[in-house]
C-alpha cells in the first residue's frame, strides 16, 4: 500500500512512522519546507521526499493532509485534483466546518486525531502517538463508502479509535474541550506572570496543579491562531459561558456562600468522573450485519447515527454484492448494551440488521 503525507510535522511525521511500521506501507511525502522533508526521511517517517504535490500523490491509496488549519481548504483541493480516482483523501485539522464545506468530492473524508504533544516538528514524531486516541471522521452524504471503510480500517491499524461526527458538532465540542482550555491556559500564565508586577522578577515556584492546568499554554502561535479564527464563533460562545460561570463563583466568594462553593466543587468532580469514565471501555466486541442498497451516503448515515449516540464502531467491513447494487456492512460494537442500541438506531434508518 502506498500512503501520501502532505505536511510532515509532528502529526504528519507520526502518520508516516506508524503506517510504515504497522501497515508495512510505502510512504511518500511533500512539504513546503525542504528541511522538514529531509528530517522526515532521516527519522524514517518517509520512504521518499517528493519535490511536488502531484509527485507525492502518485499511485497513493490514502492521502493525509497535515498542514495548518488556515491552509487546509486550498491544500485539500489541490490534493484531490492530484490524487488517483480511487484514493481516499483526509486531513487532520482541529476544526472541520470550513474544510468540509469546501469539498463535496466523494473521495474526501474530514478527520481529526485527538493526539499531539507540546513539542511540534517531525523530530518529535512517534509511531505510537495515536495509540488509543479518538480519531474523528466527518463523512457526508457524498462520501464513497468503500473509501470510508479503507480509511476507518487504516486508522485502526495505526492504533486509533475512529468515530464519526458531523462537522458542526465537532467544532462545538472541540471549542469546549480543546480550544477553550488553550485560551484558559494562556490566561493563567499571563495572570501568574503579571501578579509579580515586574517582568524582570523571577516567577515563584508553582505546584503540580498549575503545571497541569497550563501545560498547553503558548502552543505554536502560527498553528493556534488559525485554529482560534477558524472556530471563532463556537469558541466565543464557550468563552462567554466560562465568563458567566466565573462571575457566579466570584459572587459566591464575595457573599461567603460556602454551601454554593462546596456544591459547585462537588459537581465539578462528578462531571470529571463522567468524562473520564466515558472513555473507558473493555467490553466484548459484538458483530452486526447491515443490509444496505449501494447508494451514496449510506455508510455516512449509519456512522453518524451511531456517533451521535456515542456508540463507537470498533471495526467495520463492506461486502458489496457482485452486481454492486446492494451489499452488507459488518460492524463490530463493544458491549451488548451499545450493540443493542446500535441495532435499534440502524433499524430506525430502515436497514435490516442481523446480530451474530
Amino acid at each position: 500500500m502506498r500512503v501520501a503525507v502532505v505536511g510532515v510535522g509532528l502529526i504528519g511525521g507520526s502518520i508516516g512512522l506508524a503506517t510504515r511500521e504497522r501497515l508495512g506501507a510505502e510512504v511518500w511525502g511533500f512539504d513546503s519546507s525542504h528541511d522538514a522533508l529531509r528530517a522526515a526521511v532521516e527519522r524514517g517517517a518517509l520512504d521518499r521526499a517528493c519535490a511536488s504535490l502531484p509527485e507525492a500523490l502518485e499511485h497513493a491509496e490514502a492521502t493525509f493532509v497535515a498542514v495548518p488549519v488556515g491552509a487546509l481548504p486550498d491544500v485539500v483541493a489541490a490534493a484531490l485534483a492530484a490524487s488517483p480516482a480511487d484514493c481516499v483523501v483526509t486531513d487532520v485539522g482541529s476544526t472541520k466546518r470550513a474544510v468540509v464545506e469546501a469539498s463535496a468530492d466523494p473521495r474526501f473524508v474530514g478527520g481529526h486525531p485527538l493526539a499531539g504533544a507540546e513539542s511540534a516538528g517531525v523530530e518529535h514524531a512517534r509511531a505510537d502517538l495515536f495509540d488509543g486516541a479518538t480519531w474523528y471522521l466527518t463523512p457526508t452524504a457524498t462520501t464513497q463508502g468503500l473509501l470510508y471503510e479503507r480509511l476507518h480500517r487504516l486508522l485502526h491499524t495505526l492504533g486509533a479509535r475512529p468515530a464519526a461526527i458531523d462537522p458542526v458538532t465537532h467544532d462545538t465540542v472541540l471549542a469546549a474541550v480543546s480550544h477553550l482550555p488553550h485560551v484558559l491556559a494562556n490566561l493563567l500564565v499571563w495572570q501568574a506572570a503579571g501578579a509579580l508586577g515586574s517582568p524582570e522578577e523571577p516567577l515563584p515556584a508553582t505546584g503540580p496543579s498549575f503545571r497541569d492546568a497550563t501545560r498547553v499554554a503558548g502552543a505554536s502561535g502560527r498553528i493556534w491562531t488559525d485554529i482560534y479564527l477558524s472556530n471563532a464563533d463556537a469558541l466565543a460562545v464557550q468563552i462567554g459561558r466560562a465568563i458567566d460561570r466565573l462571575d457566579e463563583v466570584r459572587a459566591a466568594l464575595k457573599r461567603g456562600d460556602a454551601s454554593w462553593i462546596e456544591s459547585w466543587n462537588e459537581q465539578a468532580g462528578a462531571d470529571r468522573r463522567r468524562l473520564r469514565d466515558g472513555q473507558l471501555t473493555r467490553d466484548e466486541l459484538l458483530e452486526l450485519r447491515v443490509s444496505v442498497p449501494n447508494q451514496p451516503g449510506v455508510v455516512a448515515r449509519i456512522a453518524l447515527a451511531l456517533g451521535r449516540a456515542g456508540i463507537n464502531i470498533s471495526d467495520m467491513a463492506l461486502h458489496p454484492a457482485p452486481d454492486m447494487r446492494e451489499g452488507v456492512i459488518a460492524l463490530w460494537i463493544a458491549g451488548a448494551q451499545s450493540a443493542g442500541r446500535a441495532r435499534e438506531l440502524i433499524e430506525e434508518l430502515g436497514f435490516p440488521v442481523t446480530a451474530l
